[in-house]
């Protein structure tokens, strides 16, 4: 249930900067100059925080993002309330 803590809301600036909360970044390591992959499609954009080389599991990480894509333009996707998607997250 620790993560679900996690979900915030932030704002973009003028510049279109993204600010990543101080508890988020404090959790998950985040200091100044992290790499990120970022992807956006139909609305929606996932970033993943990167170590300097991308790893194995990196790697499988953008394979099940690219699968999960392929999985709600096919249509295989839930509409979850978000209380339920905080749950369900968490669960990552």
């Amino acid at each position: 249930m620790e993560r679900a803590k996690m979900v915030e809301i932030t704002r973009t600036s003028s510049k279109g900067q993204v600010v990543i909360p101080t508890d988020i970044r404090k959790k998950m390591g985040i200091k100044t100059g992290s790499l990120f992959f970022i992807t956006s499609k139909n609305g929606m954009i996932v970033m993943k925080r990167l170590n300097a080389k991308i790893s194995n599991a990196d790697l499988k990480t953008l394979r099940n993002v690219e699968e999960a894509w392929k999985d709600i333009e096919d249509g295989r996707y839930k509409v979850y309330s978000k209380e339920a998607f905080s749950k369900e997250l968490a669960k990552w």
